[in-house]
């Protein structure tokens, strides 16, 4: 299984971005999937997962509705819709995948099996 992670970028305060995971092997419609960030300096961090169905989403608490974690299983791809960015989001986020709980949408990364290179994201103030 393999993740591709792409979208990311520079952009300014208060603006958006759209991240997208295409996972190629595997059967992506069996897999919980998920997002995480590292800043530099910090520990990776749990922004946002969603259960193989989607009908079921999480996110950390920074998010506060900011983001928005979406998938098309047609399409092998994973997507976080992010607005209202702030600095303190700067990151290389990453998407996961775990296939052993694809009803659930962890929020841990030890439960996730397979990872993407990561793309990076840099707000400006």
């Amino acid at each position: 299984v393999q993740l591709q992670a792409s979208g990311g970028g520079l952009v300014q305060a208060g603006g958006s971005l759209r991240l997208s995971c295409v996972v190629s092997g595997g059967t992506f419609n069996n897999y919980a999937a998920g997002w995480f960030r590292q800043a530099p300096g910090k520990d990776r961090e749990f922004v946002a997962s969603l259960n193989r169905g989607g009908s079921m989403t999480a996110y950390g608490d920074f998010v506060k509705g900011r983001f928005t974690i979406s998938r098309e299983n047609g399409r092998r791809t994973l997507y976080l819709e992010m607005n209202s960015l702030k600095p303190e989001d700067t990151a290389v986020y990453y998407c996961a995948v775990d296939e052993n709980t694809p009803h659930r949408a962890p929020s841990n990364d030890y439960e996730y099996d397979y990872w993407g290179q990561g793309t990076q994201v840099t707000v400006s103030s």
